[in-house]
């Protein structure tokens, strides 16, 4: 028993050693790697500045595009009818991440929706621009996608982008009365809301009571207007996303750096305090050993 005490005597203070000499080590390493992304986070919120600057130019122009595609739903008041119950959802976000809750914003507002109209005995399909919102909805309500489209926020959306897709949209064969066009719209450089525009089908446009206090309108005509308004609808929800989503990375990488910025100082005042403790008990063996002598 006393032997085995003894060797335990003999081994505590190499055994402290060690300890402290690998934290100490471990401090580093991880200074190291948080500083590292502090570069990346600094870079990425230079990037993301330019490219907002860029975004909320381009923005001014595309609003035209919502304001007026709207203008004619709102003078002739054009509303689906109750019976009809094909209802489609477009959520429109991108394939990046590292923005805040851009993402998580249009996914939750697509399940409240996708939850009321389906309680309302509506059929409901959804439409996913941006590989985001599919992987945020595929295990829960991955049954009611339609289309996906990805490769979205790459790019500065165009408005060649939001025709492709509502050509993709038409020619699915899918035949819905009304539907709502989800996006965040753009406040300013640290807000931003979910909203939401309405697209109806052309039956339900040419079917409005409210459309005949307008000249006789060709069918042909009204049909190219209806896909002309899906399509800015489209462009001008792109463009309010595409700037929401540049403003949120810009200040969730601002809020990393300085996240970073702390952990840093705090690490470095572990480190001195360690590296100090060490050094203080270094001398105390050696002046405890001089004593014996």
């Amino acid at each position: 028993m006393f032997a085995r005490g003894a060797a335990i005597v003999l081994v505590q203070p190499q055994w402290g050693q060690v300890r402290n000499m690998a934290t100490l080590k471990d401090i580093t390493r991880r200074l190291k790697s948080i500083k590292n992304i502090q570069k990346i986070t600094k870079s990425m919120k230079m990037v993301s500045a330019a490219k907002y600057a860029r975004a909320e130019r381009e923005l001014k122009p595309a609003r035209v595009y919502g304001t007026g595609a709207l203008s004619l739903y709102e003078k002739a008041e054009i509303k689906a009818p109750e019976d009809k119950k094909k209802h489609l959802l477009i959520g429109v976000s991108s394939d990046r991440g590292l923005c805040g809750a851009i993402h998580t914003s249009i996914a939750k507002t697509l399940k409240n929706e996708i939850t009321n109209l389906s309680n309302a005995g509506k059929e409901v399909m959804v439409v996913g621009v941006g590989d985001k919102i599919r992987g945020l909805l595929q295990r829960t309500h991955g049954n009611y996608f339609l289309l996906t489209f990805k490769e979205v926020g790459r790019r500065p959306p165009s408005f060649g982008d939001a025709s492709a897709i509502a050509l993709e949209l038409l020619n699915s064969g899918y035949e819905f009365d009304e539907g709502s066009v989800i996006y965040n719209r753009f406040r300013s450089v640290i807000s931003y809301k979910t909203d939401e525009k309405p697209i109806f089908s052309f039956e339900t446009v040419a079917g409005s009571e409210s459309l005949s206090i307008y000249d006789d309108i060709d069918a042909d005509v009204l049909r190219n207007y209806q896909e002309f308004t899906l399509a800015n609808i489209l462009y001008y929800s792109l463009k309010e996303s595409t700037t929401s989503e540049q403003s949120a990375r810009m200040t969730a990488m601002d809020n990393a750096s300085k996240n970073a910025s702390e952990m840093i100082d705090k690490l470095t005042l572990t480190f001195n305090r360690t590296r100090q403790a060490v050094i203080t008990k270094e001398l105390i063996e050696i002046i405890s050993g001089a004593a014996a002598l």
